[in-house]
């Protein structure tokens, strides 16, 4: 007989790892050399087995440390299994299986219901104040008739008689064990044989629930909001699920969002542009008059603290960015001009020190790309 290898080996793990490390390590190799995953393959089943056993010593305290200290000899009389088959591993570890395999013991117990979600538009106005809203969502309900079995009043389902009741089959080869949703009863465990008149037999029934939905201040495109217990209604016993109200922004004709702050565009006159003064910016509160500074340029960002969108973890709002571009008048009155033809001839005679940096580096252009007479006969010479 070979000799046993060191437990601590099997699993992969130091000899003071802790109970969940231990359990992680075991998980990992059960899934490794599953049966199902491993068909034909003996050595994989060696494994399997080696490692449940390895598990079981170093799960149990008592036993753990009588192997610390004499090894497998420490062992004897302590009822330590020795695994022959899949199954009596699966039934000493089967809680620890579920969650990896499926519930190879049968049906799980009552099932939560389904998530649901919502989709439902707001304006721009109603992210920044907050607002409630009435929404009809159509879910599933159990039915009031049969209670969710969808059995007549009166009656109870049958078992599956393929199933024995328990929701799966399993088809033995050897050592290998196949366990697959029985087909019978859809892996219910149970059939209708006198369905409920008022569901037909599917224990549910589709219903319109209405409801009044908080939209909190600051919410943005994409914002989830959750509705605990608002979702379809579970196995009879089971949690309802959740329902998911998506939110969507409508777009504002003033204002276009940046995460927290607002940017507006504001035409503005040349006067008011040179001159500077008081204009009207709007907000999402009303409008308030903003003082603009002497020779504003077209383009430039005027930045309002505070007058953004709200946070919608805290009290801080956004800014208001405001830019501010020079309108060009299409049609002129008779008097503006005269006015600006006026100005056209001051502006000739004092040339703005942009323009006249700019009317320079064209002069340098000009003459680089066409030299003159003389420069070309030096150039020659």
């Amino acid at each position: 007989m070979p000799a046993k290898r060191d437990y601590y080996d099997v699993l992969g793990v130091r000899r003071e790892a802790d109970e969940e490390e231990i359990k992680r390590a075991y998980r990992r190799l059960a899934m490794e050399h599953h049966p199902d995953r491993n068909a034909g393959n003996p050595e994989a089943e060696e494994k399997f087995k080696e490692a449940a056993e390895a598990y079981e010593v170093l799960r149990d305290p008592a036993k753990r440390q009588s192997y610390d200290r004499y090894g497998h000899a420490g062992l004897q009389g302590m009822n330590v299994p020795h695994f022959n088959d899949a199954q009596s591993v699966f039934d000493l570890f089967g809680d620890l299986f579920g969650d990896f395999f499926g519930a190879r013991g049968g049906r799980r117990g009552p099932q939560a219901g389904r998530d649901l979600q919502i989709t439902i538009d707001i304006e721009l106005i109603e992210a920044a104040r907050g607002v409630t809203k009435t929404i009809t969502v159509p879910r599933e309900e159990l039915c009031d008739e049969c209670g969710g079995s969808g059995a007549r009043r009166g009656t109870q389902p049958a078992p599956c008689k393929r199933c024995q009741g328990r929701g799966v089959v399993i088809q033995s080869q050897g050592f290998f064990r196949m366990q697959q949703t029985c087909r019978g009863c859809g892996g219910n465990g149970y059939v209708i044989t006198d369905p409920c008149t008022n569901c037909h037999g599917n224990g549910r029934v589709v219903a319109r629930r209405t409801l009044d939905v908080a939209v909190p201040p600051g919410v943005d495109n994409g914002t989830r909001i959750r509705l605990n217990g608002e979702g379809e209604a579970g196995d009879p016993g089971g949690p309802r699920g959740d329902l998911y109200v998506l939110l969507r922004v409508r777009e504002h004709p003033l204002f276009q969002r940046d995460g927290a702050n607002l940017i507006c565009q504001v035409p503005i006159t040349f006067s008011q542009a040179a001159l500077g003064g008081e204009i009207e910016v709007p907000t999402l509160s009303g409008a308030i008059q903003h003082h603009l500074k002497r020779g504003i340029q077209s383009g430039e960002i005027v930045r309002i603290p505070g007058k953004g969108m709200p946070s919608l973890r805290g009290t801080r709002h956004g800014d208001l960015l405001v830019a501010v571009f020079v309108e060009t008048p299409r049609h002129l009155t008779k008097r503006q001009e005269e006015l600006f033809r006026d100005l056209a001839e001051i502006d000739q005679k004092h040339v703005s020190p942009e323009r006249k940096s700019f009317l320079e580096k064209l002069r340098r252009f000009f003459a680089a790309d066409n030299p003159s007479p003389d420069a070309k006969e030096e150039k020659s010479a």
